[in-house]
């Protein structure tokens, strides 16, 4: 009997455990990532980790100005968050990268953009479980140049070819690009969302996560 009581205690043990796992979730981009701050409410990052709930850990790897492109001014790869997100062995990946990509210095070397984008996957894959979950995210629109930021390049040739990058490399497409694509009110420089934007970006992406 005593057996029997130590073996139930020790199954309820092991489901109250498993119930309480934390999936963590990194969030890479740029400064549309990064937001205000890295530990600012309002960026999209807290506000998923606001919408999700205690069943999640999110953690902010944005990095402004930041590039997919290895050969970009100022290539994500370079950055110590590059290693940071290894690091962290995330359960779920949210990459949104290309915006800065986009400015006529470093589209110069596009035709690089899918194949460093795909070796960036397979790259912090390395890292995650094996039933681990990458997202591939369309950014945001682009309302008007600025920045060197061009938006017929992220409107037009960019987003066809994430859709093919996420279908490549077998990941999760998520579109901001739609969510925001009229409503250019919530982008004041044409590029950031602003707090109201960033909080679409929030939903749409943990809408993704949990289904």
């Amino acid at each position: 009997m005593k057996t029997f009581f130590a073996f139930a205690i020790g199954v309820l043990f092991s489901v109250s455990a498993f119930s309480q796992t934390t999936l963590k979730v990194a969030c890479v981009g740029n400064s549309i990532t990064q937001g205000p701050g890295r530990d600012h409410p309002d960026s999209y990052p807290l506000q998923l980790q606001e919408i999700l709930g205690k069943s999640y850990e999110v953690k902010n790897f944005g990095v402004s100005g930041r590039t997919l492109l290895k050969k970009g001014d100022f290539p994500y790869w370079n950055e110590p968050q590059f290693g940071e997100v290894k690091e962290f062995a995330p359960d779920i990946l949210v990459i949104m990268l290309g915006t800065n990509d986009s400015k006529p210095q470093n589209w110069a070397h596009k035709a690089d953009f899918r194949s460093d984008y795909l070796e960036l996957i397979a790259e912090f894959k390395k890292s995650m479980p094996a039933d681990g979950n990458v997202y591939v995210v369309m950014p945001v629109p682009v309302t008007k140049d600025n920045f060197g930021i061009t938006a017929e390049v992220m409107n037009n040739e960019q987003r066809m070819m994430i859709i093919d990058i996420a279908q490549s490399s077998g990941s999760e497409l998520i579109d901001l690009y739609t969510p925001l694509m009229d409503r250019a009110d919530l982008l004041p420089d044409g590029v950031h969302p602003n707090t109201e934007g960033l909080g679409i970006m929030a939903a749409s992406v943990a809408r993704a996560i949990r289904l």
